[in-house]
């Protein structure tokens, strides 16, 4: 009997290093084919602050070995910028209230509005069309390139 185990055991440890060997050499593992999503997946909003329901509401699209990794990355990456705001937005609010316990008025007026402005959002100026240069205007040299070639 222990021969018999000894003997398929022995044949087990071959057949697979002939396997490995002959799939190395080949090169005919055409290792995992692209999945494509499912449609479930529910991303972070980018419109506001996170809160606890928007994490417990993620879902990403599954695919055969787990989650889509851009998704999720994405989400982390989402995540770790509002978790380090927030600490960021703690720290000045601290701060803030340090500086009205300690009587310095002016500090925490500078750092009430400094907090509301970061808090509201950010409204950009209408762009104004570029002015066309005047004759007095500065030249501006041009990275040198090779020259043109005329054509004949």
């Amino acid at each position: 009997m222990g021969q018999l185990l000894l003997f398929i055991v022995v044949a087990l440890v071959v057949a697979t290093i002939v396997f490995g060997v002959t799939v190395l050499l080949s090169g005919s593992d055409p290792g995992l084919t692209p999945v494509e999503p499912d449609g479930r997946a529910v991303p972070l909003p980018g419109d506001r602050p996170l809160g606890e329901d928007d994490i417990s509401r993620t879902r990403f699209d599954t695919v055969v070995r787990g989650y889509r990794m851009a998704q999720v990355d994405q989400a982390l990456q989402r995540a770790a910028y509002d978790i380090g705001y927030k600490g960021e937005l703690i720290g000045v609010l601290e701060a803030e209230v340090a500086a009205l316990r300690e009587g310095r008025q002016e500090d925490a007026d500078a750092l009430r509005k400094a907090r509301e402005a970061a808090l509201a959002p950010a409204v950009a100026p209408p762009a104004e069309p570029p002015v066309p240069p005047g004759p007095d205007a500065p030249v501006i040299p041009m990275e040198a390139g090779p020259e043109p070639v005329e054509k004949r």
